[in-house]
């Protein structure tokens, strides 16, 4: 992990659980794993203060823990780096939840995510008392179990151990992942009525929590699918949501490379049942047809078996994704003229520096120029080839090759992001922090005027409490409030390209390269 995504998880954590949790995290995050008294020695914490940050950080499932290799009796703890950008990413998972399942659903998603892993009965007592949505807790119940069965929510492993180990030890059955949990509704309406204690629930020591990598499915898809509908039309992106449908019931979804085949006749089954779209029923094989032989290439046929056999080749979808956002980064930075030598040299694969000025079309100093532009910004690279000069005794020769390096690339430009998010995190806080005193009497001011309008005051009276906030007050109040809302954008902005690289990276092979000429 780079030193820009330490940075940026250091902030995340100290915004949420402040800065005793920061340093513990700093401290787990530069090693493998740590033990408690190695954490004491470098952080120079007291114990107690350690022992709560640890236990915070195993609550939200950002740490975890096993017996060292070295001392059994000693618990070494990890650091989950990943799952610690995942809080950013919050707010959307409460969206998609919304999405699918309505306020009640966004309720119990807000809950686990904030409140951290919980059980059924009490997640659902919780939403019921603090939500200000009215929904009978049939409701309340549906969802719940709706969202397990399709696996947004996930059950944590049980505690397994005896008394008598020293580190405790956790264990979940994969077939148990997503099982329904035991949800009793007299039960929870005598603890709404005091008559019963929520320990004694029949899901006592049952936890779920969110399922990430069920999330990032959708988002994956979200791209793909989105992808089609600006290229080929709405239709298209629906024949391609009911083709990831299909491959998802033979294919595990974080398959790296392609899905298991699946054929024609079988996407057609699946259309004529669930979609309302005539002109989709109509010529769905055109739509197919157009599909595979886009150069994006999203599928692919491999077979003629049942009308036409195909697999989703994800590793390509993606390669041609990251392409055309790697153009778009590099017009907007250098120009249209940079974004055309980019691509020229990964058309070509290695080229040279005069024969690229002439594929181009660009005047040599201009050419050379922006060619320097983006080997100094690691967009493309340089592999210099040797030859001995006449007789193997004269000088050797030597030739300069641009060459495009696309996982060396990536992963350049996603620290970049980082480094982004991380300023736009800061500068947020920051103006937050200068303008602190402002904001709080603003939201104090608004408070109040809401009181007032439920008491039924005048509008006169009103008007007088407003007037409070002087002119000037008002008008860095809103030029705060523009720059925040601007850092927030650019947050959201960022993490979508974020996800794509990281989505590339995952199913790209390791030596590859974005063409699919060098494949065949």
């Amino acid at each position: 992990m780079s030193i820009e995504y330490a940075n940026l998880c250091s902030v995340v954590v100290k915004q949420v659980f402040g800065e005793t949790v920061q340093i513990v995290a700093d401290c787990l995050f530069c090693a493998v794993s740590r033990t408690l008294p190695a954490i004491l020695k470098k952080t120079n914490l007291s114990r107690k203060e350690v022992s709560t940050a640890l236990a915070v950080l195993i609550k939200y499932q950002l740490v975890v823990f096993a017996p060292c290799a070295t001392n059994p009796f000693l618990a070494e703890y990890s650091l989950k780096r990943e799952e610690i950008f995942y809080i950013l990413r919050y707010p959307s998972y409460v969206q998609l939840i919304h999405s699918k399942y309505g306020p009640v659903g966004a309720a119990i998603a807000e809950e686990l995510l904030h409140s951290g892993p919980q059980t059924a009965t009490n997640v659902l007592l919780k939403c019921i008392a603090n939500s200000e949505i009215k929904e009978k807790i049939e409701t309340y119940r549906e969802n719940f179990l709706a969202m397990v069965s399709d696996n947004y929510l996930i059950r944590l492993p049980q505690l397994i151990s005896a008394e008598e180990d020293p580190v405790p030890k956790l264990q979940t059955d994969a077939y148990q992942y997503f099982a329904p949990p035991d949800i009793n509704l007299h039960f929870i309406s005598e603890v709404q009525a005091g008559k019963e204690k929520v320990e004694k629930a029949a899901d006592a020591g049952i936890y779920w929590h969110a399922n990430f990598s069920r999330f990032h499915q959708d988002f994956r898809d979200t791209v793909m699918i989105g992808a089609i509908e600006r290229k080929l039309g709405t239709s298209a992106s629906e024949c391609f949501k009911y083709i990831l449908k299909q491959m998802y019931e033979r294919t595990d979804p974080w398959q790296k490379d392609c899905s298991n085949p699946f054929t024609f006749a079988e996407i057609k089954q699946t259309i004529e049942k669930k979609s309302n779209n005539l002109d989709l029923i109509k010529h769905l094989d055109q739509y197919v047809s157009l599909i595979a032989d886009d150069p994006l290439r999203f599928i692919r046929k491999i077979g003629e078996m049942g009308g036409g056999q195909y697999v989703v080749d994800l590793n390509h979808a993606f390669e041609e994704l990251t392409l055309s956002w790697f153009g778009s980064v590099i017009t907007e930075r250098y120009g249209s003229k940079a974004s055309r030598i980019f691509r020229i040299i990964h058309m070509k694969k290695y080229i040279e520096q005069e024969e690229l000025q002439k594929e181009a079309m660009i005047p040599a100093r201009e050419a050379k120029l922006l060619s320097y532009y983006l080997f100094q910004d690691q967009f493309i690279q340089i592999k210099t080839i040797r030859k001995a000069g006449g007789g193997g005794t004269g000088p050797a020769k030597a030739f300069f090759l641009f060459h495009f390096k696309p996982r060396q690339s990536v992963r350049m430009i996603l620290n970049v992001c980082y480094k982004a998010l991380y300023n736009t995190i800061e500068r947020s806080n920051f103006e937050k922090s200068e303008h602190k005193r402002l904001i709080e009497k603003s939201q104090k001011l608004d408070s109040i005027v809401a009181t007032m309008k439920e008491r039924g005051e005048s509008a006169e009276y009103i008007e007088e409490i407003l007037e409070t906030l002087t002119p000037p007050e008002r008008e860095i109040l809103e030029k705060v409030k523009t720059r925040i809302k601007t850092l927030s954008k650019a947050e959201l902005t960022i993490d979508d390209s974020i996800f794509l690289l990281q989505m590339y990276l995952h199913h790209s092979k390791v030596e590859t390269s974005l063409t699919t000429k060098d494949k065949k």
